[in-house]
C-alpha cells in the first residue's frame, strides 16, 4: 500500500463553495498550505467562491480559485474577478479551464486565450494551472492538444508566471505514466499532477466510468486495480497510486504530484488521506 508521504507529498485537493462548513476540518486533516481548488460549478456564485477561498486562506490552506474562460463576458470581467480573490488574499495562484458553455460568453474560448491576453499576469498572478488529458479529449484532437499545451506553457515562462499541469482522471495507470513521458517529450517541464479520485461507492465509480468510456467493471477492475466486490461497496485509488508511483521515474516523467477529486465527498476523501 502507497505510503502517507507520497500521498501527501505537494498535495492538492478540490472543493465547491457547498463544502464551505468543513474547511476547518480540512485544514486540520491536510498538510498546512496545502492547495485547495475551488471550483467553478454553475449552481454557485463567484461571491460564494470569493467566501470559499478567504476561509481557505484564513485556515493556514492555499486556495486555487477556477476560472472558467467561456463563462467569462469580458477581459474587464476577468480582471473584476481575479482582483475580488486578490482582496481575499486568495488570487496567488489560480486554474484555468475551458468551460462548460459551447458559446462563450465574451473573448476567451479557451483557457489559452486567458492566459495570453495577460490579464492573469496585470493582476499579479504568480501560478497558473491548467489541464491535461492523459486519454485525450472527446471533442479535441489531439494535434489540438499537443499544441495548446505547448502554448499555454511557452506563455506562462514568457509572462514569468510559474505554471503547472493537473490531469482528468484516468484509470489507467501505464497509460497516464505513457502521457507523463510524452508531455516532456514535447519540450513541457510544467509540474504534473495526475487527477486521482478520491474513494467513491462502487455505483458511483462505474457511473463515472462509463461516462469517460470505461464501458463494464470488469474492465473497471482491470484498469483501476479496484476490488469491485458488490455494488455497495466502495472503491479507493490505492492501487491505481501504488502502479503510478512505482512506474514513475523522474529522469523520464520529471516532477509529478497527486491531484485528488473528490467526487466521493470531502470527508470520505480526508478520510482516506489520513489512513494512509
Amino acid at each position: 500500500m502507497i505510503g502517507h508521504d507520497a500521498v501527501l507529498a505537494d498535495l492538492s485537493i478540490e472543493l465547491s463553495a457547498a463544502d464551505l462548513p468543513q474547511v476547518q476540518e480540512a485544514a486540520a486533516r491536510l498538510p498546512g498550505g496545502a492547495r485547495v481548488h475551488v471550483t467553478a460549478l454553475t449552481t454557485e456564485t463567484h461571491a460564494d467562491r470569493v467566501a470559499t477561498a478567504s476561509e481557505l486562506v484564513t485556515h493556514g490552506l492555499t486556495p486555487v480559485p477556477h476560472l472558467a474562460a467561456r463563462r467569462i463576458a469580458s477581459a474587464a470581467a476577468l480582471g473584476a474577478s481575479v482582483q475580488d480573490f486578490a482582496h481575499a488574499a486568495a488570487a496567488a495562484s489560480v486554474f484555468v479551464i475551458g468551460g462548460d458553455p459551447r458559446t462563450p460568453a465574451g473573448p476567451f474560448a479557451s483557457a489559452l486565450d486567458v492566459i495570453e491576453s495577460g490579464v492573469l499576469a496585470r493582476h499579479g498572478v504568480r501560478e497558473v494551472g491548467v489541464g491535461g488529458y492523459p486519454e485525450g479529449h472527446p471533442a479535441i484532437a489531439d494535434d489540438v492538444l499537443w499544441d495548446a499545451l505547448a502554448r499555454k506553457s511557452a506563455a506562462l515562462t514568457d509572462q514569468g508566471i510559474a505554471g503547472s499541469i493537473t490531469s482528468q482522471v484516468s484509470f489507467d495507470a501505464p497509460a497516464v505514466l505513457a502521457w507523463i513521458a510524452r508531455v516532456r517529450e514535447h519540450g513541457i517541464m510544467l509540474p504534473i499532477r495526475v487527477g486521482v479520485p478520491g474513494p467513491m461507492g462502487v455505483a458511483r465509480l462505474l457511473a463515472f466510468a462509463r461516462r469517460m468510456g470505461v464501458a463494464s467493471t470488469a474492465s473497471l477492475a482491470r484498469k483501476y486495480g479496484a476490488q469491485l466486490g458488490g455494488m455497495l461497496g466502495t472503491a479507493d485509488p490505492d492501487d491505481f497510486l501504488d502502479a503510478l508511483f512505482a512506474g514513475l521515474d523522474t529522469r523520464v516523467h520529471g516532477e509529478v504530484s497527486t491531484h485528488l477529486y473528490t467526487f466521493g465527498g470531502l470527508g470520505a476523501t480526508l478520510d482516506w488521506i489520513g489512513a494512509r
